[in-house]
């Protein structure tokens, strides 16, 4: 069906702690950390540059986290309990990574108090039950048990990371 819809969630919090974490720090002239931003922008552009144009999405969005907290913190006060906060360079680029996110046209969606990885599967679902395919952009191996074809319309995902 060539009007078909195809849905890319891209998991944007994963992007920033995989560039944040494989490249050395950059600072821009005024000594801002901007690595994390040089490296997410550059998936982001890999991204696009290796989309497959015939089955590529119709629509992209890229969903990111916005706080250490979400609603499973108030059920159990342990969730999460040993992950280490942000370090302390990356959280003045988080900022500017939504910045540059809109820069690409791109939506950037974000609630308070849920989780990236809540949100992807939210939409992911929504979306399929409407008939559209959908390809979750994560290496986050919790998001597979949304793989799957349901009513013609199908969830995949794609580690662009490997």
């Amino acid at each position: 069906m060539a009007d078909k819809k195809h849905l890319y969630l891209v998991d944007g919090s994963a992007y920033i702690f995989r560039a944040y974490h494989r490249l050395p720090p950059l600072t821009d002239p005024e000594g801002t950390p901007v690595g994390a931003v040089y490296g997410y922008t550059t998936m982001l552009w890999k991204l696009a540059d290796d989309l497959d144009k015939a089955d590529g999405p119709t629509h992209l969005a890229v969903v990111l986290d916005k706080s250490s907290q979400s609603f499973r913190n108030e059920i159990y006060d342990q969730y999460k309990a040993n992950r280490p906060d942000p370090p302390e360079d990356l959280v003045p680029q988080f900022p500017l990574i939504r910045d540059a996110t809109r820069a690409f046209s791109l939506p950037c969606i974000e609630e308070p108090d849920v989780e990236a990885d809540d949100m992807i599967a939210s939409y992911a679902r929504a979306a399929q039950a409407k008939g559209w395919d959908v390809t979750i952009v994560s290496s986050d191996k919790d998001l597979m048990q949304l793989v799957g074809e349901e009513n013609g319309a199908r969830i995949d995902m794609l580690d662009t990371m490997k």
